[in-house]
């Protein structure tokens, strides 16, 4: 059902909406026009939107199209067992390097941990500056965020990134001071954090927010001024309270999807992480989050579609006003977001050539989606999936397994599981190949809203555990095993063309090149090119620590690099890593590199403490595993405090020893500066309890009896 004229909006609304009878409507464009290519703005756009050009890696996914390719082939399958460390450079102890980094002319730049951007000369590895916006000193609850950045943009001579308290910050690339800040989000208590890469085009930068997981939050989008910061237009994602009326049409349409007083638990919907700017269309694409809570029965309690959960949503790049979406999950009710990857590229499709965007969500289906009019091409699955049978192309809507609603008190056991077919990792489309690789995994979870009240339930604010409306409660019998495998899939046939096993523990994102190669680094501390064709490895290296960030390459002086950032973070996976012993690098190679790493320091034995003389009370520790889960530890300190390299293994701190040490880390925020939040709330009771589960736990560990990850864990 298409409207024909942006102009007929309110009319074309109305004619989507009345066959909805609560949202049954999975696609729907308002003004969508066929062709409105303009000629790029500047010198710079016409740079961000050459495919051919791979000097430079500007942006996240390196250029508009968003799919992480590069088309330099100086480094080849022929070649590729020449390549070698030109330099590295090793960075602080503290701090997440989820990341990816970019080049521009010469330079390299990234973030660490809580967005202190580096800039590096990339042929030497001289660090050039460094900027920190001392996001420790306003963060609050919000440094309990402590995913880290995720990506930053070039634009224009300056340096864009997102910090956890909600600022955008435009830095200049050649100095490393600060242009101009301004906050994105309401306030220091408004649950919104930042943790994705900025997107960039015509003038404006775009940014988004997460927080809808754990805070009752109504997600949005905003664009600003990329030169003076000033906000230009914002998006949102879900409608507010009506009587208060609503910011645009869209609003108006969505709010006939949602049942309840869904304002008051927020709606969720936080687009967090994928989005892309189409040039030819002159449009950008948002990925959306998922519902908050994640519950469909308590956040929509007469049902309904939930305009724009888990949704593409194309908008108009100048005004930011709403064209087409595509709905990948109506009423979700999973954690099933669509805030993965959004590629942009041309396909032939029954002998046309089609503009699509590619799409590998958590919900376990490959999307192949028109980008003129947002129409479903087609959807397949790509991992074990059990939710749904199959997507119906006449409608565009999932056709559900009713049972995977967890509808009574028995819960259900769905795949993918929250973590996701594919996560956050950035997949790879190669145009060379017709490939897009995947870093997929199959996964399971175990649903249960027996106990919750639903007529009554209502989420805490500040709260960093989740806000889900949904019990964790253990499963009845053991869930299918995880499986990570790096997966080329071809979208024109909706099927897969190779897959190659991985370690369980997630690694890094992949990049395709023109060499018909794949980048990726492991979680067991292995740099790999693999052949883009067959998926053989051609070459690894030892990174001496493991890897989540994503790789890029290109060139200086005519020479191709490729550089990756090594330091695992692990989250609730556990790892070999460890906090304090594991190296943070930044790798650089090229064909011909000689440079070697000092030698890896010896696997130390772990070092449990010795709580002698502490008189541990069963009932507390009891009282502190709960805690632990709820007050969201797991997301540095591990499950069953089995960390996993982004904060110190507590078995071995003796921090539990001493009431009053514990009380000035976790209460006083002692530790802010160094990336351990403070945690204020706490009584001391609480304090109290979760020293003796540490205890406990520390004790179970040095007898060989671990306590293994069966407390409350964040199973995200």
């Amino acid at each position: 059902m298409m409207g024909e004229a942006a102009t007929a909006m309110a009319r074309t609304v109305r004619a989507c909406v009345a066959p909805m009878a609560l949202g049954l409507l999975a696609a729907c464009s308002v003004g969508a026009r066929q062709d409105t290519q303009r000629e790029p703005s500047s010198a710079v756009d016409t740079m961000l939107g050459d495919e051919a050009d791979g000097a430079n890696w500007p942006l996240y996914g390196r250029t508009f199209s968003a799919n992480h390719f590069s088309p330099l082939k100086q480094i080849d399958t022929s070649n590729i067992g020449q390549l070698g460390l030109v330099w590295s450079y090793d960075l602080p102890d503290t701090g997440s390097l989820y990341t990816s980094p970019i080049a521009v002319d010469g330079v390299l730049y990234f973030v660490q941990g809580y967005s202190i951007l580096h800039a590096i000369d990339a042929r030497t590895g001289k660090l050039l500056w460094k900027y920190d916006p001392q996001v420790w000193k306003v963060a609050g609850v919000k440094q309990r965020a402590a995913w880290g950045s995720r990506g930053i943009a070039w634009y224009d001579g300056r340096i864009y990134a997102g910090t956890i308290d909600g600022r955008l910050i435009a830095v200049d690339a050649k100095t490393g001071k600060l242009d101009w800040e301004t906050q994105t989000t309401e306030g220091p208590n408004d649950g919104r954090y930042i943790t994705g890469a900025p997107w960039v085009f015509r003038g404006k930068v775009m940014i988004g927010h997460g927080g809808s997981d754990f805070n009752p939050v109504r997600g949005y989008v905003s664009a600003y001024d990329a030169k003076t910061g000033k906000r230009a237009w914002r998006f949102y994602v879900v409608p507010g309270d009506p009587k208060k009326g609503f910011e645009d049409e869209a609003m108006a349409m969505a709010a006939r999807t949602w049942t309840g007083e869904w304002w008051k638990v927020g709606g969720g919907g936080a687009p967090w992480n994928a989005m892309a700017y189409d040039p030819k269309y002159h449009r950008v694409y948002i990925g959306t989050g998922n519902g908050g809570p994640w519950n469909a029965k308590v956040r929509s309690p007469g049902g309904g579609d939930n305009l724009f959960l888990s949704s593409i949503v194309a908008l108009d790049a100048d005004t930011g006003k709403y064209i087409w979406h595509y709905q990948t999950n109506p009423g979700e009710t999973w954690d099933y977001n669509a805030a993965m990857d959004i590629e942009l590229t041309t396909l032939t499709i029954d002998g046309k050539p089609r503009d699509v965007l590619l799409h590998a969500p958590k919900n376990g289906f490959f999307y192949v989606i028109d980008r003129a009019t947002g129409k479903l091409i087609s959807a397949e699955k790509f991992v074990k999936v059990n939710w749904a049978s199959r997507i119906d192309l006449k409608t565009g809507r999932p056709v559900e397994n009713p049972a995977a609603r967890y509808p009574g008190p028995e819960g259900a056991v769905v795949m993918p599981g929250p973590m996701g077919g594919h996560n956050v990792q950035p997949m790879s489309f190669s145009p060379l190949t017709g490939l897009t690789y995947i870093p997929a995994q199959d996964t399971a979870n175990f649903y249960t809203d027996a106990g919750v009240d639903r007529q009554h339930w209502k989420p805490v604010m500040g709260r960093m555990g989740y806000n889900v409306a949904i019990t964790f409660a253990k499963p009845p019998k053991p869930l299918p095993k995880r499986e990570t495998f790096l997966l080329a899939w071809d979208a024109a046939k909706q099927r897969a063309a190779w897959r190659v096993p991985l370690p369980v523990n997630s690694g890094g994102g992949v990049i395709s090149t023109g060499g018909n190669l794949l980048f990726a680094g492991s979680s067991e501390g292995r740099f790999i090119a693999y052949d883009a064709r067959s998926g053989k490895t051609l070459w690894s290296f030892d990174a001496q620590a493991g890897i989540s960030s994503e790789p890029i390459t290109y060139t200086v002086g005519g020479q191709q690099y490729v550089t990756v950032l090594a330091g695992y973070r692990g989250i609730v996976d556990g790892s070999p890593w460890d906090y304090r012993t594991q190296r943070r690098r930044v790798l650089t190679f090229a064909i011909g590199g000689k440079a070697v790493l000092p030698p890896a320091p010896e696997p130390q034995k772990k070092q449990f403490v010795d709580y002698a003389g502490f008189a541990l009370d069963e009932a507390k520790a009891g009282q502190g595993e709960k805690l632990y889960g709820a007050s969201r530890c797991t997301s540095c300190h591990g499950v069953a405090l089995q960390a996993g390299g982004m904060a110190p293994d507590l078995r071995e701190s003796g921090i539990a020893g001493s009431a009053e040490a514990f009380a000035q880390v976790l209460h006083e925020g002692l530790l802010r500066e160094q990336g351990m939040p403070a945690f204020p709330e706490l009584t001391s009771q609480e304090l109290e309890a979760l020293r003796h589960y540490i205890v406990r736990t520390t004790r179970k560990a040095a007898s060989g009896a671990d306590e293994g990850p069966h407390d409350e864990e964040l199973r995200h």
